[in-house]
């Protein structure tokens, strides 16, 4: 058997599988390019548990292409927040603009069209082009090359570019024209239900097991393969949740680089002085616990002090209520940003 007819087989199988039953997600009911857009934006790098709710409350606030290009920023960034990597919530608007006025409001479906919208890559494009538009194209991300790196038994790379445009080359010619979208959902379902990571396969109850060169030879364990991971540098950070008259410091990142244009507490890296870095004189000032938060290519390892001031400094006063309710902040704030709302409430 060739690679292309093992492809073939396991491809007719994937998709009978697939319609047998499959998980039911919201944005499977209704998969039109804007559902099946957003869905996939708030996918990457993010779990379908982690995604489910932001999803529907995402959708209730801001249910067609035309509400997400005229959302305030502040609001779409609430919705956004606790989702972690902000720029897919600023792409998502940018393209949502361009969509409105280059294409009056409707999700082009084609893949090169997506592929020209702010923050759509190959994967996205792909995905959508073939789940909601009917095109025959590839959606290649990690839990795909992990089935057919088993599937081959192969040993590449899947970090590796070449490796994905391979895979693509070779799933656009088995792709069926008439389910293009079953057949990219039914390799990325058994990704993540069966052809698991970190751990061990459930090839029992794998409808391509047959096929698998893997799972023949007992290695499916063992692949796929990775290159070994740069280490992350670490920075030492202190986080102040600076008060004054009731109301919480606040400033906003610069527009470039991490976490660009975001609110955050005050920080500056450990060993500074607090006073000469905030540009105020503190009082009151009480050690608070440590926080740790992990970014693509960076760690922060923060300790974190409260304290008062009675000056006004180059910050935004906000109060509990704004904190909680209006103003969107990183992730990596999260526990302090508890910490804030518990201190007011004592």
């Amino acid at each position: 058997m060739t690679e292309k007819e093992r492809l073939n087989e396991a491809v007719d199988a994937l998709c009978r599988w697939y319609r047998a039953g499959h998980r039911d997600l919201p944005w499977r009911r209704t998969p039109t390019p804007y559902h099946v857009w957003v869905s996939e934006i708030m996918l990457q790098q993010t779990r379908v548990q982690a995604v489910l709710p932001y999803y529907e409350r995402f959708m209730r606030a801001l249910p067609t292409v035309q509400a997400l290009a005229e959302v305030p920023e502040e609001q779409l960034m609430k919705l956004w927040e606790g989702l972690g990597y902000y720029s897919r919530a600023r792409n998502l608007q940018k393209a949502a603009r361009v969509v409105c006025t280059q294409y009056g409001g409707e999700m082009p479906c084609t893949r090169d069209e997506l592929l020209a919208l702010p923050g759509i890559g190959p994967y996205t494009a792909g995905a959508v082009a073939s789940i909601a538009g009917g095109q025959t194209c590839p959606a290649v991300d990690g839990n795909v090359l992990r089935v057919l790196s088993r599937l081959f038994a192969r040993e590449w790379d899947i970090r590796a570019q070449a490796v994905k445009r391979q895979a693509e080359r070779e799933l656009t010619a088995v792709i069926p024209a008439d389910c293009p979208g079953d057949c990219n959902q039914a390799l990325m379902e058994l990704g993540a239900m069966v052809c698991l990571p970190n751990g061990a396969p459930l090839c029992d109850h794998c409808p391509v097991a047959g096929l698998c060169l893997a799972h023949a030879a007992g290695v499916e364990q063992r692949l796929p393969v990775r290159a070994p991971k740069k280490q992350r540098p670490v920075e030492n950070r202190t986080v102040v949740l600076l008060w004054k008259d009731g109301r919480i410091a606040l400033r906003k990142r610069p527009n470039r680089g991490l976490l660009a244009g975001l609110w955050e507490f005050p920080n500056f890296l450990e060993g500074e002085d607090a006073e000469k870095q905030l540009g105020v004189r503190l009082m009151e000032i009480r050690p608070l616990k440590r926080a740790k938060h992990v970014f693509t290519h960076l760690e922060w390892h923060m300790t974190g002090i409260s304290a008062r001031t009675e000056d006004g400094g180059l910050f935004t006063w906000v109060t509990p209520e704004q904190l909680e309710h209006d103003i969107a902040l990183p992730s990596a704030f999260c526990a302090y940003r508890a910490i804030a709302l518990e201190q007011f409430k004592l």
